[in-house]
């Protein structure tokens, strides 16, 4: 082989890897990170306008829920800067034990960045209730499989209808409820501590079943677990052909579901009505893009149609463009569902 060619394959070498590079910054990868922690936060009102600087500083968008019991929320923006977020929340005693769970995206699934002040950061309803004063048993994801298949365990999906349709724990009791608040309910309703000697609750990322678990054991039920980190921790720690986990799960942002490992599910989100669609309904002669949906046609005035059908035009020809839309809303849950 003579020099020339060796010099030519080099350079053609040289020219891949640049390409690969090139194309590699040119994919930006956003950090997807949900948060929680309850937490004694007397002075959460005074927090809200710092935390909401460092947030522009390090330009996050997200939603976060500030309360005299802590902070919930999820952010998205830029690893590093993610990572100074935690680190400054990490800084303030009382959130040195936050919980946080992330993943990445290619869009940015909010657009704004937004500090909210609220009575509870997940909100059941009920005074008092604190998982500073009594909280259930914490169950690590890969003892989770052990728990659930006993006999004498009730498992409990604490969240709502339109997760709890997309897919559950193999056995669980579903209450059926549309927001948090309607938990109690179902407990005093359909549950009793003498019956239901020990019971094991999961929700999406832990709060709701650490939350639900305080409330449990003040109305005496002294044997209590929740699923530690959640199902999306769960998913994360257990191989898939190991799983007791059926159908997909629902996250409160624009990947609309995950499968095991985290993947993106299956799942798009109708923009009239935020219900999360499968493959069925987004081929269902009711579905709109950005209109509307089966689920919510008969809902829409011809003005509210008409409305989204320009918000939908405007969208399109943004993405055309390579432009954020402000049409573009984020999914938006209950207020505290975020997990």
């Amino acid at each position: 082989m003579s020099w020339r060619s060796k010099t030519y394959q080099l350079s053609l070498s040289s020219l891949c890897l640049l390409f690969y590079f090139f194309l590699r910054e040119a994919i930006v990868s956003y950090r997807v990170t949900a948060l929680y922690h309850f937490a004694h936060l007397p002075d959460f009102k005074l927090f809200r306008q710092p935390l909401l600087d460092v947030c522009h500083e390090l330009d996050l968008k997200g939603t976060l829920l500030l309360a005299s019991e802590g902070i919930n929320g999820t952010v998205v923006g830029e690893a590093d800067n993610v990572d100074k977020l935690l680190g400054f929340l990490h800084g303030k005693p009382e959130l040195a034990g936050l919980g946080h769970k992330s993943s990445f995206t290619t869009e940015l699934p909010f657009l704004r960045m937004k500090v909210k002040l609220k009575k509870e950061i997940v909100t059941l309803g009920v005074e008092g209730v604190s998982p500073h004063k009594a909280v259930g048993t914490y169950v690590e994801a890969k003892q989770w499989n052990q728990l659930i298949q006993d006999p004498s365990v009730f498992v409990i999906d604490t969240r709502n209808t339109y997760e709890t349709d997309i897919g559950t724990f193999k056995g669980a009791l579903d209450p059926r409820t549309t927001t948090f608040r309607e938990f109690p309910h179902y407990v005093e309703q359909q549950l009793d501590p003498k019956v239901h000697t020990k019971v094991a609750m999961f929700c999406t990322g832990g709060i709701r079943c650490e939350k639900a678990s305080s409330y449990m054991m003040e109305q005496g039920f002294d044997e209590v677990y929740h699923l530690k980190g959640g199902i999306l921790q769960y998913l994360e720690d257990i191989p898939e052909a190991d799983s007791l986990w059926q159908g997909e799960c629902f996250v409160f942002d624009d990947r609309v579901t995950v499968k095991h490992d985290l993947s993106p599910g299956d799942y798009e989100m109708c923009h009239g009505c935020r219900r999360p669609l499968n493959q069925d309904a987004l081929n269902h002669v009711d579905y709109v893009a950005g209109v509307a949906c089966q689920y919510c046609v008969a809902e829409k005035t011809p003005e509210q149609r008409a409305a989204y059908q320009e918000r939908q035009k405007q969208m399109e020809l943004a993405k055309q463009r390579q432009q954020l839309h402000l049409g573009q809303k984020p999914i938006k849950p209950p207020l505290g569902d975020l997990l």
